[in-house]
């Protein structure tokens, strides 16, 4: 009985034990500090040692040794011979320090199994701490304790038992680590100076970094480890070394040592920065000219230090980015004469071929630093410019065109226009000429760099310091990802679309890619929005190639599988451990395939027939039972968009793999290759009437005129309305249904008879005796072909009907003036009308936002993307629209012109800050008006409306952080802060570059 209540004990008061803040209470009376409101939020011993001390520390090791000792011998107090029950205690005692006081419970098992097991214990020690100290690992060191405890565990008392109940503690506490951030991450800038090299000694991992080594990002941050992999790669990148949070700098101190005439520069590198999710750019910190040691010291310090200032985690809280660690990077400084930063694409087009220069005289830092507008170049490169090699040289032969608006004289320097005066002067002052040659290089240089990061656009920071151009910083331009291709799309969903056609047409076909990549990658779909798969720009659609990309890495395909997607490079076969991986999946979807024609003809006779066959005439039904009608239509879409995905990738991969010629084929089972066979057919049968006809009118309504007033015409006209009401369902573009039917307009068939009439066809060669002859591997090709044409004939058919159902809709609409002319309805989309009730109802569903004045608008930007060339690739998060909005005369007003930064459009109130200012107040529909943007002013914009600078270009800090938050932004607008006032009302157009006082 006594056992049964020690068992009790042991769950109930060792997790209580664990759970006392000891260490928590300890630090607060002897610093004042609470531990769980400060660093990680942690209350362990690394926490006591970083914010209390070696003395407040070794406290918090005694306290905590007191219940990791307590536990075990409470344990054995009840259990004196059994060697289980006392890790059993400990691993309630760490579940009860992890659950109730945010520990890991590493130091109480540490003196715990000492009292346990010490001869185990101490031989552990000794090992893990030589390791340790030879690998200085410190995530290599844990693991290998570890695992080091419950082997030594095994060999020494031979019980596997024991082994295993060792390995079980061991294991919570691995899992533990997983879960709690770590106090060893932060600087030691920020420890007590007495605990500085314990806590150093123990972070471990401190062997100095160079560049000349590629290096994990995870670990000393995107920065430095894209300046590594550059440098690997053969770029001329300045030579630099990386100190880690926690790391003695002495190595670096003798490694580097700045002077006048060789001064470095000082850079963070946070990990999580510079990334794809987000730049933070202007957040952290870069000290330059830095020529003793005395100031490399402080640098360092500085750069560390700015990882907690409040803007910067203001902007890691906006993006929704976890804290990890800053490291510093200590590179050589070079002294450009010319220097500036480049976008390798448009980051206000967001589309076409040409790359972003901004240049100045000078440093680099001039550039970003949005203090001075520099000199704005945009050079044009073709994918065909770019060639295969890795040298990154631009040849003698190419010449690239630069925009010409950029006028450049005879030696290549820009000449001055009336907002440049400044900058102008400094160039002829310094007699610092911007040559046409190395603008082009810079661009060919910014575009082969965005090739080698895999089709990512890059913003590219040089120098060229007379001799030779460096490359400063590359980084992801976060407000250019995603990528969007027309590969593929173009195909699928063609022509300029209709809001109505994507409503609908767009979560069809991104649910069931969903659910098609997800059977393949199970648990490593974790994550992706397949949402987002497809996206309107333009009104044209576009494949997400970021996304899959991103799909295609996680099923281990090859690297260059972008590039497939987005400039249709060859494609390789995955290697024999991807497809090993992604067997699973395959075989699941495979099985699906090969079950693909019995469940369609299930799905026909059980769903797709009966549904067809159960819809009324849309136009003897009400609003409300069309929009029922409607439902019923999109659940059978849901379902035949499945067939409609995988029945075309069934036949294409079985031609594929079976290597089918198409000519050995039978395409009639397609509607449209049927139709037009059953076209030819019916003008072979009557092509002998018009040898009747008198003369032959070219025109096909007056042809079609003349042969009706022949009396044996009649059958011909029969057999035509006939063949309308059996394919009267197809339509020029099927997938959209704002395109009418043939049976709407049967002009199309029409044209086509009266072709065939005049010139009969031969008769088709291929017929199904071809077919049966043929062999097996034909055979199943065959079949998954026919099986596609069924599939499309549902499709075709289920759209149609759907279409006939907004067109009665829209009917009702118009009788009741709710809608003002036919085919408005194609202009708003699904649940826009869904939120409706009533057609009486539609003008007072939105009050401020009229729907006829949105109809006016789309149909508006739909005319001009009539006329709008899609390009092959566009980038960016939102879609790709231009304002068409007329101007009226109440939007007239003086004109304020300067560089377009940001795009968007606004209409709000001025606030004018010569200085910064964070107590003025900010809110959505505030315009701020600045001198300039720099770092310090990063935590206004995020909650601005939109922003308006007197200096700086499109690529400074300003104008990227604006990008990233969405914010309308107009830059080098001369004197602004004089021309507006605060109050005043304006409106700005961030893509023109203009300001229109109100």
């Amino acid at each position: 009985m006594a056992q049964v209540w020690g068992a009790l004990l042991i769950f109930l008061v060792c997790p209580l034990l664990g759970g006392l803040p000891l260490t928590g209470w300890w630090v607060q009376l002897t610093t004042g500090k609470r531990l769980s409101q400060i660093g990680t939020g942690n209350i362990g011993v690394s926490a006591a040692f970083y914010h209390g001390g070696t003395v407040v520390g070794l406290g918090a090791v005694a306290l905590e040794a007191f219940k990791g000792i307590g536990a075990v011998l409470l344990a054995r107090h009840f259990f004196p011979v059994d060697p289980i029950w006392p890790v059993v205690a400990l691993m309630a005692l760490v579940m009860g320090r992890y659950w109730l006081s945010q520990g890991a419970g590493v130091t109480n098992v540490s003196w715990g199994f000492l009292a346990y097991d010490p001869l185990v214990a101490i031989l552990s020690w000794l090992l893990s701490l030589i390791a340790f100290t030879v690998l200085r690992e410190r995530k290599q060191g844990r693991m290998f304790a570890l695992v080091l405890l419950p082997v030594l565990t095994g060999m020494i008392h031979n019980s596997g038992v024991r082994m295993v109940a060792v390995a079980c503690l061991m294991g919570l506490i691995g899992w533990i680590y997983q879960k709690l951030p770590d106090d060893l991450e932060l600087p030691a800038q920020g420890t007590r100076t007495k605990s500085q090299r314990l806590f150093r000694f123990f972070r471990g991992e401190s062997a100095l970094q160079a560049l000349d080594q590629i290096l994990d990002p995870a670990v000393v941050g995107n920065k430095a480890a894209t300046l590594s992999q550059l440098k690997a790669w053969g770029y001329p990148v300045p030579m630099g070394y990386i100190l880690q949070a926690g790391d003695d700098p002495a190595a670096l101190f003798d490694l580097c040592q700045p002077s006048p005439q060789q001064p470095v520069v000082v850079r963070s590198s946070a990990v999580g920065e510079d990334g794809l999710g987000a730049s933070a750019a202007g957040q952290y910190v870069s000290v330059t000219d830095v020529v003793d040691q005395a100031d490399l010291e402080g640098a360092i310090a500085t750069c560390f230090q700015a990882y907690n200032r409040p803007s910067a985690v203001q902007y890691r809280r906006d993006l929704g980015l976890t804290d990890a660690s800053m490291n510093v990077l200590v590179q050589q400084q070079i002294q450009g004469i010319i220097s500036g930063v480049a976008f390798s694409r448009d980051p206000i087009a967001r589309c076409g071929h040409d790359v972003v220069i901004e240049a100045l005289p000078g440093p680099a830092s001039q550039v970003v630093s949005g203090q001075t507008t520099p000199r704005r170049y945009h050079v044009t490169i073709t994918p065909e410019d770019i060639g295969s090699n890795d040298d990154w040289q631009l040849s003698d032969a190419v010449d690239l065109p630069i925009d010409p608006s950029e006028k450049v004289d005879s030696v290549g320097a820009a000449q001055p226009t009336e907002s440049q005066s400044t900058i102008n002067y400094q160039l002829s002052t310094n007699n610092a000429h911007i040559p046409t040659r190395l603008i082009q290089q810079i661009a060919y240089l910014t575009r082969q760099l965005e090739q080698r990061f895999g089709d990512i656009p890059q913003d590219v920071e040089w120098t060229y310091d007379g001799k030779q151009i460096w490359v400063l910083q590359s980084r992801p331009i976060t407000t250019l990802v995603p990528l969007w291709t027309r590969k593929i799309a173009a195909e699928v969903i063609p022509g300029v679309i209709h809001p109505l056609t994507w409503s609908i047409n767009q979560p069809l076909t991104c649910g069931v890619w969903g659910d098609l990549f997800s059977l393949v990658l199970g648990k490593r779909a974790n994550g992706l929005d397949f949402s987002q798969t497809a996206m309107l720009h333009r009104s044209h659609a576009y494949f997400n190639a970021t996304l899959l990309g991103n799909i295609f890495i996680r099923m281990g395909l090859p690297a260059e599988s972008l590039e497939f997607l987005t400039r249709g490079a060859k494609f390789s076969r995955p290697p024999l451990t991807a497809t090993l991986r992604n067997l699973p999946g395959l075989l699941k979807l495979a099985r699906r395939e090969w079950n693909l024609p019995k469940q369609f003809n299930q799905d026909n006779t059980k769903h797709f027939q009966p549904g067809l066959e159960a819809l009324q005439s849309p136009y003897s039904l009400s609003p409300e039972q069309i929009k029922h009608q409607i439902e019923a239509i999109l659940s059978l879409l849901k379902i035949a968009t499945f067939y409609n995905i995988l029945g075309p990738l069934s036949f294409a991969l079985r031609k594929a793999i079976f290597k089918i010629d198409s000519t050995q084929l039978n395409y009639r089972s397609n509607p449209e290759i049927a139709a037009i066979e059953a076209i030819k057919q019916l003008a072979q049968h009557h092509s002998h009437l018009v040898q009747q006809l008198d003369t032959i009118p070219a025109d096909n309504t007056e042809f079609f005129a003349a042969l009706a007033q022949l009396p044996s015409s009649t059958e011909l006209l029969q057999q035509l309305d006939a063949l309308l009401e059996t394919y009267g369902y197809l339509s020029e573009v099927a997938t959209d249904i704002s395109v009418p039917t043939w049976k709407e307009q049967p002009a199309p068939v029409k044209a086509l008879l009266a072709t065939f009439l005049k010139e009969p066809p031969k008769p088709s060669q291929t017929s199904h005796q071809t077919v049966k002859k043929s062999g097996w591997k034909q055979r199943q090709v065959q079949t998954r072909l026919t099986l596609k044409g069924n599939i499309a004939e549902v499709y075709n058919r289920l759209l149609a009907e759907l279409r006939s159902c907004f067109l009665a809709l829209e009917q009702s609409y118009l009788k009741n003036q709710a809608l003002q002319k036919p085919g408005d309805i194609f202009f708003l989309t699904w649940p826009e009308i869904q939120s409706w009730g009533t057609a009486s109802e539609i003008i007072l569903y939105h009050k401020e936002k009229n729907p006829l004045t949105q109809i006016a608008t789309r149909y508006q930007q739909h005319q001009v993307d009539h006329s709008w060339k899609p390009p092959y690739l566009v980038y960016g998060k939102a879609p790709l629209t231009l304002s068409t909005a007329p101007r009226t005369p109440t939007q007239t007003g003086r004109l304020l012109t300067g560089i377009g930064a940001s795009p968007g459009t606004l209409e709000g109130n001025v606030q004018v800050l010569t200085t910064l200012d964070t107590t003025v107040p900010i809110n959505q529909d505030t315009i701020l008006v600045v001198p300039y943007t720099d770092a310090g002013w990063a935590p206004l914009l995020a909650n601005l409306g939109g922003l308006i600078a007197e200096v700086g270009g499109q690529l400074s800090h300003g104008a990227i952080v604006a990008r990233e938050y969405g914010i309308p932004a107009v830059m080098d607008v001369a004197d602004v802060t004089q021309r507006l006032r605060t109050g005043q009302r304006v409106r700005i157009d961030g893509q023109r570059g203009t300001v229109e006082i109100l």
